[in-house]
């Protein structure tokens, strides 16, 4: 049997969201954590996660996906202080990219305990409470608190499921030619003649 998450009301969840982003935003180091995220080039591999987007450029997109991603760590922190520390409920839905963009949040792990420590804040993201949960989509739990916190979404970002889905089968094409099947988990591309060992 599964038990039904309770989740607070979007309105209230928006304004404990809008208050988490205002002291993000206000944080010293809020500059030094956008340009670290900002710097994933060759050393940062993603087949299906940012090129989603179209005509996705790593440089370009960077600060519109780090105003995307911060609002969603918001949303997500505001969750888990009303729900008293329910990680399940906490762990919302995102667009890819978004969500994508929170990955290499994460990966700045001393910058953000700092952060977390200096405003009193939780970040959430537990990729395991992710398995098996519907996918983000307009109109559902968090496209509302997202609307009400900070007005309607960039539609660049936050693409719906059903839009996503055919994308990466889009990817799913292209990527396959060279050898990147299962959705970028196998990577049969000849690297060169040699021992496989060396």
């Amino acid at each position: 049997m599964t038990a039904t998450l309770v989740r607070p009301a979007p309105e209230v969840v928006a304004e404990r969201a809008r208050e988490i982003h205002t002291a993000l935003t206000g944080d010293p180091e809020i500059g030094r954590l956008e340009r670290a995220v900002s710097q994933y080039t060759s050393d940062w591999d993603d087949f299906y996660g940012y090129p989603v987007i179209i005509e996705y450029d790593a440089v370009a997109d960077a600060p519109g996906l780090f105003t995307e991603a911060i609002r969603a760590m918001a949303i997500k922190s505001a969750v888990w202080d009303l729900t008293g520390g329910d990680e399940q409920a906490s762990e919302l839905p995102l667009s890819v990219p978004v969500d994508t963009m929170t990955h290499a949040m994460m990966a700045q792990f001393s910058l953000l305990t700092r952060m977390m420590q200096r405003h009193s804040i939780q970040f959430v993201h537990m990729t395991d409470m992710e398995q098996g949960a519907a996918a983000w989509d307009h109109g559902d739990y968090t496209h509302q608190v997202y609307r009400a916190a900070f007005g309607p979404a960039n539609d660049r970002y936050w693409i719906g499921a059903d839009e996503t889905e055919r994308r990466r089968t889009v990817l799913d094409g292209v990527y396959g030619g060279i050898g990147v099947t299962e959705r970028g988990k196998r990577v049969s591309i000849p690297l060169g003649v040699g021992d496989s060992t060396s």
